[in-house]
C-alpha cells in the first residue's frame, strides 16, 4: 500500500453495508456547520403579557446596592510565662483585624444608606464598595438593635438610588428579587415570591428569650445566604420593599425561608435615628394587654363576640400614663390606630413604637360591646427609665409573646426581667427570663406596683419563677 493509499483510508469512515464515505483533509477544513444568530435581547418581541425578562428593572437597582466591609480592632494579651511577668512585668497587649463584610442599600442622592445592625455592630470602620468600582469610607449615622436597622453616609457624586415602596401593600405570592453580596462572590440577585407578611414571634431579634424586638418580617423564598444582610429585596417594579435580614436553616444555607425587614419599619427607623443624633425614640400609649382571642372563655365573659379581633387592656401602665389621661380604661378592647385594624398585641406594641414621642393618635376600642375613639397624645418608651425597677434591671409585664417564647402558663403573672446591665448590682441574682411574682409578699403586675413594695435599706423577698421552678430570693436594695 502506497502512502497516497494509507492517507486516504485513514481519512474514510466506514459505514453500514461496507459502504465507505471518504474526506479528505483540505474538504474537511472546508464544511463548517451553518449557525443562526438571533442577536436581539429576550425581552424584545415578547408577545403581549408575556414576562421574558426584568433586566431593565434590575440594573438600576444592583447600582444602588453595595457592599459594605466592616473592620473591628481586638485587642488581647500576649501569654508569657509567670517568670517573664515577675521581672518584666505584663506583657503588651496585641492587635489583630477582624474582617466582616454585608450589604446595603443607598436610598438617597445625598448619600443614606440602610444596611442591617448586626453588618455594622462593633465595627471601628466602616467601607463601602459601589457596583462602579468607587470605594468610600462610610459614617455611623445610627443603629436600632431592636429592629436590627442600621444607617451609615457615604459623600460621592451622582449616587445611585432605589425608590421606596408602601410595603403595607405587598401580598403574598408578589414577585421579588433579592440583592446582595453572599459569601463575597460579588452581586448577585436572586428571586423568588413573598411567601408570608408579618412573621414575628421568631426570636431573631431576642435576646435570652425575652422579647426585645420588633419583628414584622416579610417571608420570601428568594435565595438568601451569609453576606445577603443588609441588602434589598425589590418587587417586580424595582422599589426596595425590605432589607435582607435573616434565614432560618439547619444548615446556616439557604433553603427558601428568608426574612426581610418591611422598608416602612425600616424607613421610620431611619428617620427617628436620623433626627435624633443616632438614638431611636419610641412612642408610649402606656396598656399592657392580651390578644382578645387568646382567651375565648375570658372574651365570652366580658361580652366580646366571637370572632372579634383586638388587644383586651388588662393594665394601664403607668396609671398617670397617655391612654389612662385620654379616658381609657380596663377591659375595653383596642380595635384600631388610626383607623389601622389592631388584631393583636405585637401589632400594637410595633405600631406605637414606630411613632415618635407627642405624635396625637386615633384610638378606637370596644367598651362593653360600643366602639369608641379617642386622641392619645403619646409619650415616650424610655426603657432606661420606665422599665427599670432596679440599676441594671429592666422588666416588663408578662406579654402573649413572652409566655409563648418562655412556655410561661397564663395562671402565671407578674413581671418579666428584660434585660440586666452587666455593671448591675444585681447581676449575680436576677437574669433574663425569670418572672418576679411577689415583692415582699405583695403581687405585683406593673412596675409601679413592684417598685412601691421595694424596700430601701435592707433586703427584699421575692417570690420568682424560672424555668418550671418557683423560689424565694432574698434581695438586698441600698
Amino acid at each position: 500500500m502506497n502512502k497516497n493509499h494509507l492517507y486516504r483510508f485513514v481519512s474514510c469512515s466506514l459505514f453500514l453495508a461496507g459502504a465507505t464515505l471518504c474526506l479528505s483533509a483540505k474538504d474537511a477544513e472546508l464544511k463548517k456547520p451553518t449557525l443562526t444568530l438571533d442577536p436581539s435581547p429576550v425581552s424584545q418581541g415578547a408577545k403581549p403579557g408575556m414576562v421574558t425578562s426584568y433586566a431593565d428593572v434590575i440594573e438600576p437597582v444592583q447600582k444602588a446596592v453595595v457592599s459594605v466591609h466592616s473592620t473591628k480592632i481586638v485587642r488581647s494579651q500576649i501569654q508569657v510565662h509567670p517568670m517573664f511577668r515577675q521581672f518584666f512585668g505584663e506583657a503588651p497587649e496585641k492587635e489583630s483585624k477582624q474582617q466582616g463584610l454585608g450589604s446595603g442599600v443607598i436610598i438617597s442622592p445625598d448619600g443614606y444608606i440602610l444596611t442591617n445592625n448586626h453588618v455594622i455592630e462593633g465595627a471601628d470602620e466602616l467601607k463601602v464598595a459601589l457596583s462602579d468600582g468607587r470605594e468610600m469610607i462610610a459614617k455611623l449615622i445610627g443603629a436600632d438593635p431592636k429592629t436590627d436597622v442600621a444607617v451609615i453616609k457615604i459623600d460621592g457624586e451622582k449616587l445611585p438610588v432605589v425608590p421606596l415602596a408602601d410595603s403595607d401593600k405587598i401580598r403574598v405570592g408578589d414577585v421579588v428579587f433579592a440583592l446582595g453580596n453572599p459569601l463575597g462572590v460579588g452581586q448577585t440577585v436572586t428571586m423568588g415570591i413573598v411567601s408570608a407578611v408579618g412573621r414575628n414571634n421568631l426570636g431573631l431579634l431576642s435576646e435570652n428569650g425575652t422579647e426585645l424586638g420588633y419583628e414584622s418580617f416579610i417571608q420570601t423564598d428568594a435565595a438568601i445566604n451569609m453576606g445577603n444582610s443588609g441588602g434589598a429585596l425589590v418587587d417586580a417594579k424595582g422599589r426596595l420593599v425590605g432589607i435582607n435580614t435573616a434565614i432560618i436553616s439547619p444548615s446556616r444555607g439557604n433553603i427558601g425561608i428568608g426574612f426581610a425587614i418591611p422598608v416602612n419599619l425600616a424607613a421610620a427607623t431611619m428617620n427617628n435615628l436620623i433626627a435624633n443624633d443616632g438614638v431611636v425614640q419610641r412612642g408610649l400609649l402606656g396598656v399592657s394587654g392580651i390578644n382578645v382571642n387568646d382567651d375565648p372563655a375570658l372574651a365570652e365573659t366580658l361580652g366580646i363576640k366571637k370572632g372579634q379581633q383586638g388587644v383586651l387592656v388588662q393594665q394601664l401602665q403607668p396609671a398617670d400614663g397617655p391612654a389612662a389621661k385620654a379616658g381609657i380604661k380596663r377591659e375595653d378592647v383596642i380595635i384600631s390606630i388610626n383607623d389601622k385594624p389592631i388584631t393583636s398585641i405585637n401589632e400594637l406594641r410595633l405600631s406605637v413604637a414606630q411613632m415618635t414621642p407627642g405624635t396625637v393618635v386615633k384610638v378606637t376600642f370596644l367598651r362593653e360591646g360600643k366602639e369608641q375613639s379617642v386622641n392619645v397624645t403619646l409619650g415616650r418608651l424610655d426603657a432606661s427609665s420606665g422599665n427599670e425597677l432596679l440599676p441594671g434591671i429592666t422588666v416588663a409585664p408578662l406579654s402573649s409573646e413572652v409566655r409563648k417564647q418562655l412556655d410561661i402558663d397564663r395562671n402565671i403573672e407578674g413581671l418579666v426581667v428584660q434585660d440586666v446591665s452587666e455593671k448591675s448590682p444585681y447581676l449575680e441574682r436576677l437574669v433574663p427570663g425569670l418572672v418576679i411574682i411577689e415583692v415582699n409578699r405583695q403581687p405585683v403586675k406593673t412596675v409601679e406596683e413592684a417598685r412601691q413594695n421595694l424596700k430601701k435599706g435592707g433586703n427584699n423577698l421575692l417570690y420568682v419563677y424560672y424555668r418550671g421552678v418557683f423560689r424565694y430570693i432574698v434581695l438586698p436594695v441600698r
